[in-house]
């Protein structure tokens, strides 16, 4: 498990010079930013099922996390799930077996916490899959809980995920750098989280 020290820092996820984590150009289509879905947790819970019959007891962990796994926060209508296996630089115990069931490889990033990213597309979801001591799944669990009981952060929260998406579509960017624009207030969400987790500063 991670530190409280790796849960409190924030790593560049940014390449190394000459490199980039994409395998499939990113999309500048339109941002959209959605109330809150009944159905969500229902779609998590049949693509966690299909993810674990095929990978057994590879699948260390399945969360839903992100936006959609917290009920009344408006969202991309795209899943997230974080997949934990022993190994994520070990493509071929788990790349494979996915891509077979559908799975798109879209993303790879091995200098940030081992990050390797598939997509499914109906249902739409992505796929984060780390290691056991990477501190990013972590994370998403401790901001997902907090975000599900505080509603003022809730609030804060979906204000500017839905300015950043109006912005972001407006100059024809990517997710990264709508990402980008909300990024200073999700932080701030975050350490509030952490401080109400007991995670030690």
């Amino acid at each position: 498990m991670p530190t409280a020290v790796d849960l409190r820092a924030f790593s560049d996820d940014s390449p190394p010079e000459g490199e980039s984590a994409y395998l499939v150009p990113p999309s500048r289509a339109p941002i959209a930013v959605v109330p809150y879905d009944d159905a969500w947790p229902r779609l998590f819970a049949r693509v966690a099922t299909g993810i674990r019959d095929v990978l057994g007891p590879r699948a260390l962990r399945v969360e839903h996390v992100g936006s959609t796994s917290v009920p009344g926060l408006s969202a991309k209508p795209i899943i997230d799930i974080d997949l934990t296996v022993a190994d994520p630089g070990d493509e071929t115990r788990y790349v494979p077996v996915l891509t077979g069931s559908g799975w798109v490889h879209t993303v790879r990033e091995p200098w940030w916490h081992g990050h390797r990213m598939l997509k499914f597309v109906e249902p739409r979801v992505n796929l984060h899959v780390f290691g056991p001591d990477s501190p990013e799944p972590w994370r998403h669990i401790i901001l997902r809980d907090h975000l599900r009981g505080d509603a003022a952060d809730r609030d804060r929260y979906a204000a500017i995920k839905l300015e950043s998406a109006v912005a972001a579509t407006t100059a024809h960017e990517t997710v990264d750098e709508y990402n980008a624009r909300k990024q200073r207030v999700l932080r701030e969400i975050i350490g509030r989280a952490l401080d109400a987790a007991g995670v030690p500063t």
